[in-house]
């Protein structure tokens, strides 16, 4: 039994709309060992390990469900358990998580299983997977264990434990987790933006951060004044509210100065500490003193001596100036019963289901350690010491929760001076989050008339102890903080759309963010060539994947976000985000078949569809493709807006005389109207010819994604000017789409060059050619990915064939794991079946040389299609092109100083060519309505 592969989805995909772990699992003989072949004693065993799995329900959809499933009949596969297992792991480790599925892979495959379960980190989810396995093949009888599966020292208590730990270092802890609930609550998105507790509520422009508790709007000054607890007792004190009296000291004869300075029994404290480390309460030996300094000393360099005050520990917590919760804490301690020792007290205390490992539970374990030890030898015990009934026996001299602590709330019954004094205190400090430690008998009465006094001032303040007491009313802490960063109105989200599709996605992607640019907006966008935040790209390369979708959520300058999504990014990881206002599938075409178990345009529709899945306002579906048709049915959008460019389409025209949303391509007089419909109204938006990226209505692939631009962009609340603006001002120059249908008019032939690298891609681009009015030849450089199938390969040569006059084949540099001419092998050949004449096609494998060899080709009055993979040293090598000898002739040009520029620059480094374009349009454009 092993793992043979492992995908972690940070988001959407075809398993589930929330992060889940895929794990491809070989059972490898024990395909012929369900549980109910293992017998009684594995399944007990199991249950043993991990009690939890008596409440998972299954298929019986009931408590003990899962139990009884492994006990009935032949029972479960081992797939199965491991899925439940890797599930309860994590319940144990404090996440709550509870979908998964197992399937078998096909009887192609047998004994290898899909096993899919939600995580809440992926660290430990991961964890849970790899601990689950072990688990299950230490509980196999010896003679079917996989060897080398289980160490043999292995111990499920520790390793258990171990995860636990591990789990928890990953997880947030309980204070932020709280804050993470409270805006989940109020609708509001949240990132988390390190391994830490770092944490951005909000997207874009509208976000707001926390470390901890504290907020983006907390002052550094205040922090770090709440961290200097000298300086804190000063500024208190001269406020006239109780504090200690305090000695600052750095060695251990001043710790014994500052103790008989100020009288009576003493605290020892670190200067800067936290948690309650290495704080010693109610010393006064000279032993005494200098064992608290030594214990100060190990957290900080110098070390506070102050007055001890008697009474309960209280932390009050003061959020925006108002008093949230009050809770009194008690130090870690058992109770003698008369007959057990402080080690089996010890143990019946941790036996509370309450109690966990660190923040695991609302209860942490106590531990027999060394300041455990201290304390019973102050008292004259040790871990044999038999306590008289009722006595109590403090085994930590703080009462944090993270050491053993109980927390009992007393919100409802503090004292009105105790509260406005812990207010002041904190606005003292400056803190917009504060905690006040606060000692006093009873809290229930004045700190006026029985004394008391403030400890510290704490700037993250713990909200465990409020939101999960060990006694007494639960308070929401977490929310108020919310509330204060984003007051009832605030914006927090910022509008999402995402893309898909076959072909077009980049284009769509690219029009849509200059539409939101031109409606004022500042759009964050994530192509296949990078990241751009407001027209500027910031980060280069291959960006459709959630990894781009965050960085875009969490850039403070963007209230857009435009997000082309790629079937590989969809099929590795997931959608970066939950969900997206406007979603839109463009097409569904061949491409990438063969690759990562999408084997037919069906299997590839069910990837792309998850953007229509989730989206939230509006799903905009390409009704003239069968396969994006279908997928209305599985969109829980408010508003299906159909795209067509059939105006006789059946189904959009139901759709429209309903009331429902669509754009569709209408004749006229004047030439094709863009048209939108919307509950009843119709809308002329644009003529087709006014947008330059159609080239005067040619490019019809152009018009559709124009017209999917405009679709989204309305249903986005753009208006309708500044949809047309965006519109008629973007093109297809190679500075504002790289390598989509790029035109270059300065030589003597017209070039243009496409980044099309499937059949469907490759034909619209020639179909293009066909309609372009073209007095010479038509040359082509065509080839095809090398991690395409053959009949891939093969469609692509057949979508051009006969359509050109001459056909240069060529490879990519990279050539994925085919040999050096393979592809163009494969593609002159399929040329050669459909009819092209041999003497009509050049086989030159090297990119660079192919497209010159091409370009030398040309005689004026020709069109030279480029398919080029290298796109920025391709348009570079188009247009330093120099004609030669009469065609040169043909087309006097003046020359352009070279420009040199950084790889950083590209692809808008192509300054030369951007000039050219702009001094040479390629066709006759209207200028007006």
């Amino acid at each position: 039994m092993r793992i043979l592969e492992r995908s972690v989805y940070v988001g959407p995909s075809q398993y589930a709309h929330f992060p889940v772990i895929r794990l491809e699992l070989d059972l490898q003989a024990l395909e012929a060992w369900p549980t109910g072949k293992l017998g009684a004693a594995f399944v007990d065993g199991l249950v043993a390990a991990l009690p939890g799995l008596a409440e998972h329900g299954c298929s019986y959809r009931e408590p003990g469900g899962f139990i009884r499933r492994m006990r009935e009949g032949e029972g479960t596969w081992l797939g199965h358990v491991l899925e439940h297992v890797a599930i309860e792991l994590q319940n144990v480790a404090g996440e709550n998580v509870t979908f998964g599925k197992t399937r078998s892979v096909g009887d192609d495959r047998p004994g290898v299983y899909t096993v899919i379960y939600e995580y809440a980190q992926k660290e430990e989810g991961i964890a849970a997977g790899e601990l689950a396995l072990k688990l299950l093949s230490s509980l196999l009888p010896a003679e079917l264990r996989p060897k080398d599966s289980v160490p043999a020292d292995w111990d499920w208590d520790t390793a258990r434990d171990d995860f636990i730990r591990y789990a928890q270092r990953r997880a947030l802890g309980p204070s932020t987790a709280s804050l993470v609930r409270a805006a989940e609550e109020r609708g509001i998105p949240w990132l988390r933006l390190n391994q830490q507790s770092l944490i951005q509520f909000g997207h874009g422009k509208y976000q707001q951060r926390i470390q901890a508790t504290v907020t983006g709007k907390t002052p550094h000054i205040s922090v770090e004044l709440a961290s200097d607890k000298e300086e804190t007792n000063k500024i208190l004190g001269s406020l006239g509210l109780p504090v200690p009296r305090q000695e600052l000291v750095n060695d251990a004869s001043g710790a014994l100065r500052a103790a008989r300075k100020l009288g009576g029994t003493v605290v020892t404290k670190p200067y800067n500490g936290n948690h309650g480390r290495g704080i010693t309460i109610n010393i006064s030996g000279e032993d005494e003193i200098r064992e608290g300094f030594a214990a100060a000393r190990e957290h900080s360099r110098s070390v506070i001596v102050e007055t001890y005050i008697g009474g309960d520990d209280h932390r009050l917590l003061v959020v925006n100036g108002e008093l949230i919760a009050a809770t009194k804490r008690t130090p870690g301690h058992v109770i003698g019963d008369g007959k057990s020792d402080i080690a089996e007290l010890v143990d019946q205390v941790n036996s509370d289901p309450r109690r966990g490992v660190g923040h695991e539970k609302v209860l942490t374990r106590l531990e027999l350690d060394a300041q455990a030890d201290l304390m019973l030898e102050r008292v004259g015990y040790n871990h044999f010491s038999v306590p008289k009934e009722g006595e109590v026996v403090y085994l930590r001299s703080t009462a944090n929760l993270s050491t053993g602590g109980t927390a009992t709330d007393v919100t409802d019954i503090i004292h009105p001076d105790n509260r406005d004094m812990a207010v002041r205190a904190v606005r003292a400090i400056g803190l917009d989050v504060g905690g006040v430690d606060f000692i006093s008998p009873n809290i229930a009465e004045s700190y006026k008339s029985i004394g008391g006094g403030i400890c510290e001032i704490n700037a993250a303040p713990g909200f465990r102890m409020h939101v999960a007491p060990s006694e007494g009313t639960p308070r929401d802490a977490a929310g108020p903080v919310i509330d204060m960063l984003f007051p009832p109105g605030t914006p927090t989200r910022v509008p999402i759309a995402a893309i898909t599709g076959t072909n077009g996605k980049t284009t769509t992607a690219r029009m849509l963010a200059h539409i939101t640019k031109m409606a004022g907006y500042t759009p964050g966008l994530t192509t296949t060539d990078g990241v751009y935040i407001d027209g500027q790209r910031t980060v280069e390369g291959d960006m459709t994947g959630p990894v781009s979708a965050r960085m875009v959520l969490s850039d403070p300058q963007i209230d857009m976000a435009i997000l082309e999504t790629a079937r590989g990014g969809l099929l590795r990881s997931g959608m970066g985000v939950p969900e997206v206002d406007v979603g839109a599938v463009l097409n569904v075409a061949s491409d990438h078949l063969g690759l990562k178990g999408i084997d037919t345009l069906e299997q590839l529709a069910e990837i792309k569809r998850i953007v229509v899945e989730v989206a939230r306002d509006c799903a905009v579906l390409n009704a003239d493709d069968p396969n994006v048709l279908k997928m209305s049915a599985y969109t829980d959008a408010k508003v299906i807006c159909y795209v067509t460019l059939n105006p006789s389409h059946t189904l959009v025209r139901e759709h429209i005389r309903a009331g429902g949303r669509a754009c569709a391509l209408e004749a006229g007089v004047n030439g094709h109207m863009i048209t939108l419909y919307d509950k009843g109204s119709h809308i002329p938006l644009m003529w087709t010819h006014l947008i330059p990226a159609t080239l005067e209505g040619r490019a019809l692939h152009n018009v559709q994604n124009a017209m999917v631009a405009a679709a989204m962009a309305f249903s986005l609340g753009i208006k309708l000017d500044a949809i047309r603006q965006g519109l008629r001002t973007f093109d297809t120059t190679f500075f504002q789409a790289p390598g989509r249908m790029n035109v270059y008019s300065e030589h003597p032939f017209k070039v243009l060059m496409d980044y099309g690298h499937n059949a469907h891609a490759v034909g619209m681009m020639a179909d293009l050619a066909q309609r372009l009015d073209v007095t010479g030849r038509r040359i082509v450089v065509l080839t095809g990915p090398g991690d395409r199938r053959d009949e891939d390969l093969r469609a692509i040569a057949e979508v051009v064939a006969g359509k050109f006059d001459h056909y240069v084949v060529r490879r990519d540099d990279a050539l994925r794991g085919r040999d050096g001419d393979e592809v163009p092998r494969i593609i002159a050949k399929a040329l050669l079946s459909a009819g092209i004449a041999e003497n009509a096609m050049s086989i030159i494998p090297d990119e660079q040389e192919a497209i010159d060899a091409a370009l030398r080709m040309g005689q004026p009055g020709d069109l030279i299609l480029i398919f080029a993979d290298a796109l920025t040293r391709s348009w570079k090598q188009i247009i330093k092109f120099q004609p030669q000898g009469e065609v040169a002739k043909a087309s006097p040009r003046v020359e352009l100083p070279s420009l040199e520029t950084s790889p950083e620059e590209a692809p808008f480094a192509s300054m030369e060519g951007v000039i050219r374009e702009e001094r040479g349009l390629v066709f006759e454009r209207e200028d007006s309505d």
